[in-house]
């Protein structure tokens, strides 16, 4: 008897829900979500109410799974698989739906009506919570408009009300009167014109106010790289030696100057509004008015002559041949003496030096080039040690052959 009892419990928390929730299809009948209950996923009904609850889910909280519209009875391991998936993304506490074989989990009427009952109320929770991030921005809002205000009267010496919305017509009409009052009393000259001087709608004011935001993000994201530059500039002042002794006195000085620098830009479509005609003229940064506030110091240090270091590409020779050019070999050359006379055996390029005899230095350190090996003006060794090989060959074939007739 309990089974029935907290079966009937959440089918009319159910259809309480599906009423505050605006649904209007065909089971806001308690026997049509029975009958669909029992059904499970071969109901048609069924089947479209877990849809659009998931639709009405998604946006609120920014889900990456969907229950797809499916036909009843066709396609169900799909609709099971995309039900599972979700159901998981919401941590839904129900165990019975989001764990076990996944074809057995919406075959009971009441895990059908767990699942109703936890999708419709996780919706309205949902839009709780939606309005009332709503109402706190809103208030917000309202919080900045008033303090704006108060700024306002504080300048113009008005006095200070409740920070409510009911006052803020009033106030307005009292800084209004109070600055023309102002205004009456200095030359026609002394403000300027204004640089807008077409009146705008609220839908142009939207529009304006989405363009600053776009710019404001933009401009955002430049002042925080220029703001981590010089963050890094400062750090790399101090890697001197004579710098790091220094530190602690560069951070007081550079920390309360940096923590001013806000990376938010306060540029907002009041200013557009305040703007006058003198905001249109262009003014040379480099000209004597303007450098009165940007001069400094450092300008007036000049850097002595700075030595050209080169580097250009038209200055530079090209390199050398990986390999020598190619010639022909030369008819005449020689290998090379092996060597002969008091010098001792000369090899492959080395050079002999014998001593002085009878008053003329033979040979000099021997070169080889060319594939050929030069002496200096005088003979070298290993060309006198071949010519006696040479001649003693010839006398050695001379008297061979003197034998041989002899025989």
């Amino acid at each position: 008897m309990k089974a029935p009892a907290q079966d009937l419990k959440m089918e009319c928390d159910i259809l309480d829900a599906l009423e505050a929730l605006g649904y209007k299809g065909p089971l806001l009948d308690e026997d049509a979500l029975n009958k669909a209950a029992e059904s499970g996923l071969a109901s048609q009904d069924f089947c479209d109410l877990c849809v659009w609850l998931s639709s009405q889910i998604q946006p609120l909280c920014d889900l990456e799974e969907s229950i797809s519209s499916t036909a009843g009875g066709e396609d169900v391991e799909s609709l099971q698989l995309e039900m599972s998936g979700f159901l998981k993304e919401l941590a839904c506490p129900y165990s019975s739906l989001v764990s076990g074989e996944i074809k057995e989990r919406l075959k009971k009427k009441e895990d059908c009506l767990k699942v109703l009952l936890f999708l419709s109320t996780e919706l309205q929770a949902l839009q709780i919570l939606k309005l009332k991030e709503r109402k706190s921005s809103h208030l917000t809002k309202n919080n900045d408009i008033h303090q704006e205000i108060q700024m306002i009267c504080d300048v113009l010496g008005l006095p200070k009300s409740s920070p409510s919305s009911s006052d803020i017509p009033v106030l307005l009409s009292n800084i209004e009167s109070k600055v023309k009052d102002i205004l009456s009393k200095i030359p026609n000259t002394y403000v300027g014109k204004s640089l807008l001087k077409t009146p705008l709608n609220s839908d142009q004011m939207g529009r304006l106010e989405k363009i600053n935001e776009i710019l404001l993000s933009e401009y955002e994201c430049r002042r925080r790289m220029l703001m981590k530059r010089l963050d890094v500039t400062v750090q790399s002042f101090g890697w001197s030696d004579r710098a790091k002794v220094k530190t602690d006195d560069i951070a007081r000085i550079y920390q309360p100057k940096r923590y001013g620098l806000s990376p938010k830009s306060t540029i907002s479509l009041a200013h557009l509004l305040a703007a006058r005609e003198d905001l249109s003229k262009i003014i040379r940064t480099s000209s004597g008015s303007s450098r009165e506030k940007t001069i400094c110091s450092i300008n007036k240090v000049l850097m002595g002559r700075v030595p050209d270091r080169g580097g250009r590409p038209t200055e530079i020779d090209p390199p050398p041949p990986e390999m020598p050019p190619w010639q022909k070999r030369q008819d005449g050359g020689g290998r090379g003496g092996r060597g002969g006379g008091r010098g001792g055996g000369g090899g492959w390029g080395e050079g002999v030096v014998v001593e002085e005899e009878e008053g003329v230095e033979v040979g000099e350190e021997e070169e080889e080039e060319e594939g050929v090996f030069k002496g200096g003006e005088e003979a070298t060794v290993g060309e006198v040690g071949m010519a006696s090989h040479m001649v003693e060959g010839e006398g050695e074939e001379a008297t061979g052959d003197t034998d041989t007739t002899k025989c």
